[in-house]
């Protein structure tokens, strides 16, 4: 009894990944959020070291703005309303945005 059995090699497709789009956390320099408080907010929120956050403020203060950290979509939004909450609370006008990075 020959049973018609073909054992052709199955092609298995796996569906392309997209990577998540990223996105930029920018800080926006203002005239009255002190310098120290701009480092301490960096730090708590974006885990970073005293001497990195001071030079992105600094970046921030001479330029306008300051890329602060590229992540995905919804970890750039969380992080960026994060860092304003603690300026609110404190009583400074401190502004993150965020952008699609090109």
């Amino acid at each position: 009894m020959a049973e018609d059995t073909s054992l052709k090699p199955k092609t298995i497709s796996k569906p392309k990944v997209e990577r998540p789009k990223l996105y930029k956390v920018i800080l926006v320099n203002d005239d009255y959020t002190p310098r120290e408080f701009v480092t301490m907010v960096l730090k708590a929120v974006f885990r970073m070291s005293e001497e990195t956050g001071y030079r992105v403020m600094l970046t921030a203060h001479r330029m306008g703005t300051a890329v602060v950290v590229v992540c995905t979509r919804d970890i750039a939004e969380t992080k960026a309303k994060e860092a304003i909450d603690l300026a609110k609370e404190a009583g400074f006008p401190l502004m993150f945005t965020t952008e699609p990075e090109e």
